[in-house]
């Protein structure tokens, strides 16, 4: 009975163990198979994961797939702001090419003019500025024999005022008016001058730019024969006869101021020896003599004569009178003109742009007699028939890219 108690004892000891044992292992085993757990958790997350980073991946590349397509498409069509298939009208684009038209139009109207002008006589264009030209040039012409007939009048009474050594009150009256006369000869002659130091400009309507020039160039070219002066432009070198006569009456000018300086010193000599009353009218005289002769001086200067080219009023009034001359005479063709030229692009979605050119005239122009009668007169309007231009063209070769 006592040695019972004892095996109890014994077994319970030996069970203890046994219990630690099988508790570390169970918790051995859910310690492996949480790990398991966890690891397999982990690869399901990155597989999802890379299967969403794939399919936005896709979806990535298809939605540049579309954008490239579209692309594409659009620049395969016309790049209109007009909803499809019904085209647009759009003048803004190739605005010089309706240009060409034009210039044929005035060719044409060139051709109806020509037969218009006098079969027996050659005609000159009208020009504003030219005609202002001419005109300066015969004032600036009689503004020298004007002032040289003047001095030598004035020199001969100055010389019987000095011969007859009397009181001026004989002659002061007569001298007197002739003295106030010369200046304001003077000074219309020096303003006359003076429009050859600046360009002269005629304002009117704005046509094309270039569009008379262009008008009256094709008027030469079609009836050269009928045609005396062009108005604008070229007029022609030196006239060497015209530059001549200019300069000899300039000479006889200043051979006239000489001697009516040459005479004033002779008064101013004769004023100093006098007294009084007389004294005083000699130096009257000869001061009013010796304005006339500052007025002359700056008219003479005023006229460049030792200068050459467009600066020297001189020599422009040599080629204006060489330009009248030869077209003395001649009746005057005055015109006017608007000139333009139209291009017209229409672009359609299938089937491309297309060019179209065309141009519109109007002229009035009249034809006058050389003393300023009207002989005829005519308006006339014109349309080009437009004309289909092909864009696409021919395709360039290889020495396009290398010519140099």
């Amino acid at each position: 009975m006592k040695f019972f108690p004892q095996v109890q004892l014994g077994c319970l000891i030996l069970l203890i163990p046994l219990c630690f044992a099988f508790s570390a292992r169970a918790q051995a085993i859910s310690k492996s198979d949480l790990d398991a757990a966890r690891a397999a958790l982990e690869l399901r997350i990155l597989e999802s994961t890379a299967d969403a980073v794939i399919a936005q991946r896709e979806a990535e590349a298809r939605q540049a797939t579309r954008e490239a397509e579209r692309a594409a498409l659009l620049a395969q069509l016309p790049p209109a702001l007009s909803r499809p298939l019904e085209g647009k009208l759009d003048t803004r684009q190739f605005g010089a090419a309706g240009l060409v038209r034009a210039f044929d139009l005035a060719r044409a109207l060139a051709t109806d003019v020509c037969a218009a002008l006098p079969q027996d006589a050659r005609s000159a264009v009208y020009d504003p500025a030219t005609s202002a030209g001419i005109l300066a040039a015969r004032s600036v012409n009689d503004a020298l024999m004007r002032l040289a007939d003047e001095l030598a009048r004035r020199n001969k009474e100055m010389q019987l005022y000095i011969d007859a050594r009397t009181p001026p009150g004989a002659l002061s009256g007569t001298l007197a008016v002739a003295l106030t006369v010369v200046p304001g000869v003077l000074r219309a002659s020096a303003d006359t001058a003076s429009l050859f130091k600046t360009d002269v400009t005629a304002s009117s309507i704005a046509y094309g730019e270039g569009a008379r020039s262009l008008f009256v160039s094709a008027l030469a070219e079609t009836c050269p024969q009928r045609i005396a002066g062009l108005g604008g432009g070229y007029l022609g070198e030196l006239d060497a006869a015209q530059h001549e006569r200019l300069l000899g009456k300039l000479r006889s000018l200043a051979n006239h101021r000489a001697d009516y300086a040459n005479r004033i010193a002779m008064l101013q000599k004769l004023a100093d020896g006098a007294k009084g009353d007389e004294k005083r009218d000699m130096a009257a005289v000869a001061g009013a003599a010796g304005a006339v002769l500052k007025a002359v001086d700056a008219f003479i200067e005023s006229l460049r004569a030792g200068e050459t080219g467009d600066k020297s009023p001189l020599t422009n009034a040599a080629r204006y009178l060489g330009y009248a001359q030869r077209t003395e005479g001649a009746p005057v063709l005055d015109f006017d003109l608007r000139l333009e030229g139209m291009s017209i692009v229409k672009d359609k979605l299938f089937s491309g742009q297309k060019l179209r050119l065309s141009a519109i005239a109007l002229l009035w122009y009249r034809l006058h007699a050389p003393d300023g009668s009207l002989r005829q007169a005519r308006t006339v309007r014109r349309m080009a028939e437009p004309v289909e231009v092909e864009l696409r063209g021919e395709a360039v070769t290889g020495g396009f890219w290398e010519g140099r």
